[in-house]
């Protein structure tokens, strides 16, 4: 029972912590503006962004909530044992039962997501999916998070059965495999949600292509993703290994900018891809993964754990939700604390390369543009940068870019 008890007070402890960020988030609205991004907005659209930032914050506490209440309440009652104990008397379908258990109680988030897109969203103009696409989405995503969940659970199962404590070494090894091949095959598997076209030729492409041979660098393509299918929203990023390297553009930030701008936004991308910042990330995910690894092998050999959630023996379904949703969960804001800290020293190096090509003012300009059709916040409380900010606050950016 102690067992129990404990992983029912870290859930607890986990969404209090996740409460308090979304509370530093919606004091931030009341933070004076920095002077050297008040021209952002100007005073209706300010009181617009506060009316947007009130209800969106409002939101994300009852998203907390949502996301924290099912699992809390199925553990506490012994759901798990109760749903499992409908099928078959095997491993296998024991694991399975937990498995959709869990990915059917996260459908209780299901109205806050459609109320955030189709009724918050909308009322301030950013949304542009039907409903139609909505639900697609929503379902993809469902029947893709389904997928992996299943293939890690039984991929547990298995070298467990086969391997038992070498398990530790092997599942972080195919772990890392599989997040290298996801990050190799992105490309391709982000076509499942958007559209992406090469960036048409002209004075923009030529431009772009000068940046990148200056450098002897090369990438498979630049796209251009129809991010305007769902939202008014702008961004861009740089995704893929060797020969599949890719920049994609929004075709949101390609309409809202300049030439200049986009130069400058696609300088700072380059940037990113010449100091390797993708594959350094990727060191930071297997680190994650060797302590997820840790974290199944002392789950996993802990004999007396399962009992105490009600089940007779072990479950290697709920053993991965013990894993994910408690354990790493307990520890996942170390990891942000230093997963943040590196994105933000990146961004600001990725920024540096922009001033370095010439693109100094653009950048700024561009960043502006950004943080308007972004609805960005101008001011966020600095202990709420530090813990959950990848990249850095706009007028920080602004001001290291004047600096240079």
């Amino acid at each position: 029972m102690a067992y129990k008890t404990a992983a029912l007070i870290i859930l607890a402890v986990v969404y209090l912590y996740r409460l308090c960020l979304h509370w530093l988030n919606r004091r931030s609205a009341d933070r004076p503006i920095p002077e050297n991004v008040k021209d952002v907005y100007d005073p209706e659209t300010y009181a617009k962004w506060r009316a947007y930032h009130g209800e969106t914050s409002r939101l994300g506490l009852v998203s907390v909530t949502l996301g924290f209440l099912p699992t809390f309440l199925l553990i506490l009652f012994n759901a798990y044992p109760a749903f499992a104990r409908l099928f078959r008397e095997n491993i296998y379908a024991q694991a399975a039962a937990v498995l959709i258990l869990y990915a059917l109680s996260g459908l209780v988030s299901l109205p806050a997501e459609y109320y955030g897109t189709m009724v918050i969203e909308e009322k301030y103009g950013f949304n542009r999916s039907t409903k139609k696409t909505f639900w697609l989405d929503q379902l993809k995503n469902f029947l893709i998070g389904l997928i992996i969940t299943f293939a890690i659970t039984y991929l547990l199962l298995v070298l467990h059965l086969a391997l038992g404590d070498w398990l530790i070494l092997v599942f972080a090894l195919i772990l890392m495999a599989m997040i290298l091949g996801i990050s190799f095959l992105y490309p391709f598997l982000s076509r499942i949600f958007n559209k992406f076209t090469p960036l048409e030729e002209g004075e923009l492409r030529e431009k772009l292509t000068g940046l990148l041979e200056k450098h002897g660098y090369r990438v498979r393509a630049i796209q251009v993703m129809d991010a305007s299918r769902r939202s008014t929203k702008s961004n861009a990023y740089f995704t893929g290994f060797g020969r599949m390297k890719t920049i994609v553009l929004y075709d949101t930030l390609v309409q809202a900018m300049t030439p200049e701008e986009i130069c400058a936004v696609f300088a700072h991308e380059l940037g990113h891809g010449l100091h390797k910042d993708t594959l350094k990330n990727q060191v930071l995910s297997f680190l994650q993964i060797a302590v997820l690894a840790v974290l199944a092998w002392l789950t996993l050999r802990t004999e007396a754990l399962f009992p105490a959630f009600g089940f007779r023996t072990v479950n290697y379904g709920f053993a991965l939700l013990l894993i994910m949703e408690v354990e790493f969960a307990l520890i996942s804001p170390l990891f942000s604390l230093l997963v943040n800290a590196f994105s933000r020293r990146a961004e600001y190096r990725a920024d540096a390369q922009a001033v370095k090509e010439g693109y100094g003012e653009a950048l700024v300009s561009a960043l502006k543009t950004l943080g308007r059709e972004n609805f960005s916040n101008l001011s966020p409380d600095p202990l709420l940068v530090t813990l959950e900010y990848s990249h850095p606050p706009l007028s920080d950016r602004i001001e290291a870019i004047r600096e240079k």
